[in-house]
């Protein structure tokens, strides 16, 4: 499907069009700022260009996408509409043409998974089975390890829960303790348990939806995306980190101590893929990940 995007920036009067993959994503990154400077700083284009391309869709769709005026700018139901169904289209033509590009390249598994899960067995089973197949491996985080099964970047991922599991086939692994992470002069350290009443007050250094027990029982602080940035805030005295004793084995530091919770429930580690695809591979690689 061809849509009208933008007419060329030349000195004749011609016309310019440009694929639906692409006029949804000029579409979808407008949306998400809800701001047309920003959004054609993103897309590194010129924001009349990017409002063009945006009149030029609305005259195609024959619908009015943005409501703007000089305070704001807001999404039209027709808008809404449009962003629900366009995100979904571009996750699968990026994971469509990822897959095609692989196998331009020769057979080749990738296997994503999350701070602390440790892959190598599952991943030297598979290429011990398939000697001719390169398993590659790509290390996710929280707010990214669903995305990248749908937009093709692996081909399965071990993920932590809670996840979204639309459009994935998800197999639970096994479960995995949690403790908080804690400055080592902090006034709990040194104590074998705490609950999560012991940590009233403090600020929780990550998305609320980690620790969804967390509830009123402390105030969020800033979220922070990799394990790097919460070790430095929570060392520096910032706030504290709910995580799986696996991913903290893996991120020890002097300066930084932990202490097991007695009253949530432990890390759900998953493997979930695409569940449109029918590569026996996953199914072959989802009985190695339980066995191993």
């Amino acid at each position: 499907m061809i849509l009208c995007c933008a007419r060329a920036e030349t000195r004749s009067v011609s016309a310019a069009r440009c694929e639906y993959e692409e006029c949804s994503k000029n579409f979808t990154v407008v949306a998400e700022h809800l701001h047309f400077g920003r959004a054609a700083e993103a897309l590194h284009i010129a924001q009349p260009v990017l409002s063009r391309q945006i009149r030029a869709l609305e005259e195609e769709l024959k619908v009015q996408l943005f409501r703007r005026d000089r305070r704001a700018t807001e999404l039209t139901p027709a808008g809404e509409q449009l962003l629900a169904d366009a995100r979904p289209l571009l996750a699968g033509a990026e994971a469509l043409r990822r897959r095609v590009g692989r196998a331009a390249r020769g057979d080749r598994f990738t296997v994503g998974f999350m701070p602390g899960l440790i892959v190598t067995a599952a991943v030297r089973e598979l290429s011990r089975r398939h000697p001719e197949l390169t398993v590659d491996v790509q290390r996710v985080d929280w707010t990214e390890q669903t995305a990248v099964i749908h937009d093709g970047r692996v081909d399965v991922c071990f993920v932590r829960r809670p996840i979204d599991p639309a459009g994935l086939t998800v197999r639970d692994l096994f479960t995995d303790p949690r403790a908080v992470l804690l400055p080592a002069d902090h006034r709990l350290a040194g104590k074998e348990t705490v609950e999560i009443a012991d940590l009233a007050g403090e600020h929780l250094l990550q998305a609320p939806a980690a620790v969804p027990e967390w509830r009123d029982q402390a105030s969020a602080g800033p979220v922070l995306r990799t394990m790097e940035e919460k070790l430095e805030h929570v060392a520096a005295g910032h706030g504290v980190v709910v995580l799986p004793m696996s991913a903290i084995s893996f991120y020890q530091r002097p300066d930084v101590t932990h202490i097991p919770i007695t009253d949530i429930a432990p890390n759900q580690v998953c493997l979930a893929w695409d569940s449109t695809r029918r590569n026996p591979l996953l199914i072959e690689f989802a009985a190695i990940a339980a066995d191993v």
